[in-house]
């Protein structure tokens, strides 16, 4: 069979060859892929991204110079075909043309729809996610991975079921392409995400609230910033629910979103959630409306007048159910707990929270350098005997300092602790005080409980062998760790545990 001599041109030519070559490429890497089994965001991106449309491309171009060199022949008077080409089955050419032509459709409609196919899981994979943009995802991909739902894909949360979503989520990621390669994007990424599908169709899915447990126990662990780095432990009863599970959410932490209660709020800024001035509570069964307003801090006429109403749902308190940042004190804690920075090591965490909280970083690398530095300086001058006999305590000490912080501190994006506050709780951040801090009042007088036994009771407290315990069905009185003025249970812990190492 010979080729149309209208195909013999640079442009046909030159799209046939990228044709050829994208497809080449598309089956080598993916052999490569299943042979030996590796693969990354990158092979994923060339193999069905950018290869298929390099292919697409090519195929385009293949018609196009057909259509390009007819036309010239015309316009010069070259004799061109005045007719339709028949095709006549009796003849062979014919029919061994049809058949390739038809093969070689059949096998491009498949490949096409294998890579269709990939295309559709690769950019729905975590790896796509959090690699594709590596520098400007990294926190956020990092944080994801020493998460609880580390497990579970980036789209089930992000995306969800439903065409609707995946649509708006495609078209917003072309968005966010754009961001990336014209460097438009924000340094720290904006939160709160503004467009995110409702909690109830996505987290629900998974936590169904009717069968949410009555109660949690937890145990933290701390370490106070002295000379001998000292634990101090507290045992927490968490009350999520109500004691009898039959009552469901008529008590404890989830009667926020109790089904025949509507908690509504207005937040003072826009770009965040930290400040709630003015909430609202309905009863959906009876009608009943209370409204609470900060009286300390009351929103103004304007702010009423614009403000988003938004309705409470789990997103409002778990606000970083997988991305979460810990704070200084939490991950040096953590790697003291895990033996990684050795707890033998006099003023450790001392000088672990000066260097975080005090030492300005501008890359991973420099950070490094100043840790080992800080850490390295303060033990060759004041416990050189240390230092001289016991330096490999002190590297491990680095180390594990350096582990922490490479876990929840990236200084590119701008992205820790600071910038992406955590509302469950209340000692670094506000949290639950944002409501609840005895000053959003009703017109009737109704207050905003601040009393902490409405979500916990402490059933044991202090250092390893001289625990305070209470008795069964009882609660301690919180007991701080330090000694402090008094006044201090009338503040907000935040006010110092925010920017003061502990």
């Amino acid at each position: 069979m010979k080729i149309p001599r209208s195909l013999d041109n640079p442009i046909s030519i030159f799209g046939g060859i990228m044709a050829v070559v994208s497809l080449a490429i598309i089956l080598f890497l993916v052999a490569l892929s299943l042979i030996s089994g590796q693969g990354g965001a990158y092979t994923g991106l060339v193999a069905f991204i950018f290869a298929p449309l390099f292919l697409i491309l090519g195929l385009f171009l293949v018609p196009l110079g057909y259509y390009l060199r007819l036309r010239r022949n015309r316009k010069t008077g070259r004799p061109g075909r005045q007719h339709w080409r028949v095709l006549d089955l009796n003849k062979r050419k014919h029919r061994n043309a049809l058949l390739i032509f038809l093969f070689a459709s059949l096998f491009l409609l498949f490949i096409s729809g294998i890579g269709s196919y990939e295309a559709y899981h690769f950019t729905e994979s975590n790896e796509f996610c959090g690699k594709t943009c590596h520098t400007v995802m990294e926190p956020e991909f990092t944080t994801y991975q020493n998460s609880p739902h580390a497990k579970v894909d980036c789209v089930e949360c992000h995306v969800g079921e439903g065409t609707t979503w995946y649509v708006r989520s495609k078209l917003s990621g072309l968005y966010q392409v754009y961001s990336v390669l014209a460097k438009k994007y924000p340094q720290p990424i904006e939160t709160p995400v503004h467009d995110l599908r409702p909690a109830k169709e996505t987290c629900q899915q998974c936590h169904w609230p009717e069968k949410f447990y009555p109660n949690q126990l937890v145990k933290e662990k701390h370490y106070l910033a002295d000379s001998l780095n000292t634990e101090w432990d507290i045992h927490l009863r968490m009350i999520i629910g109500s004691d009898n599970e039959v009552k469901g959410f008529d008590e404890g932490i989830h009667w926020h979103i109790n089904p025949n209660v509507k908690v509504e709020y207005i937040s003072g800024s826009k770009r965040n959630r930290n400040e709630l001035p003015w909430v609202r509570y309905i009863n959906l069964e009876t009608g009943d409306t209370t409204v609470y307003v900060d009286m300390e801090d009351p929103p103004d006429e304007d702010l009423m007048a614009e403000a988003e109403v938004r309705e409470m749902d789990c997103i409002d308190c778990h606000n970083r159910p997988s991305h979460i940042y810990l704070t200084p004190q939490d991950f040096t804690n953590q790697q003291l707990a895990l033996g990684n920075i050795p707890k033998s090591l006099p003023y450790i965490k001392q000088i672990a929270m000066e260097v975080f909280f005090s030492e300005y970083f501008e890359d991973k690398d420099t950070a490094k350098l100043v840790i080992r530095d800080r850490i390295e300086s303060f033990y060759k001058e004041e416990h050189p005997d240390i230092y001289a006999n016991q330096k490999h305590l002190v590297d491990q000490a680095v180390e594990g300092a350096i582990a922490g912080f490479s876990s929840n501190m990236f200084p590119y994006m701008q992205a820790s602790w600071d910038a992406y506050p955590d509302h469950i709780g209340h000692k670094v951040y506000d949290g639950c005080f944002r409501c609840h801090n005895d000053r959003h009042t009703s017109e009737s007088g109704r207050v905003i409980s601040m009393d902490c036994n409405l979500c916990h009771t402490i059933l044991q407290q202090g250092t390893p062998g001289n625990y305070e315990t209470a008795l069964f069905n009882e609660a301690l009185e919180f007991r701080h760790p330090v000694e402090l003025e008094d006044g201090w249970k009338e503040d907000l812990c935040s006010e110092c545990h925010r920017y003061l190492y502990e």
